[in-house]
């Protein structure tokens, strides 16, 4: 099982931008419901940055989640929306809970 990481930090200006990319990601998800994918999305207190955190059980689900559309616009402009770019992080679980 693939878990990554991933923190970036926004130009303020283009927080709105960015959760809007985001959320369409989710609605293709919900749309789609590719199994074997586990996504979460948080912004941090500062309101500029964000944390994703991804559980994919096969590669074919991690491929699967990258192949989204609406991913791929999401990472399109990435690097013009930062202020600091994504620190990607692959991750090992301890416990989880839900």
């Amino acid at each position: 099982m693939k878990k990554v990481l991933v923190r970036y930090k926004l130009h303020p200006e283009r927080v709105a931008d960015n959760e809007a990319l985001v959320r369409e990601v989710y609605r293709q998800l919900h749309e789609q419901r590719p199994d074997g994918i586990r996504y979460a999305t948080y912004k941090l207190p500062d309101g500029v940055s964000f944390v994703h955190i991804g559980s994919y059980q096969t590669e074919a689900a991690h491929k699967a989640f990258t192949s989204l559309s609406a991913f791929r616009n999401f990472q399109a402009g990435i690097k013009d929306r930062c202020e600091e770019l994504p620190a990607v992080n692959a991750v090992e679980e301890i416990g989880f809970y839900a």
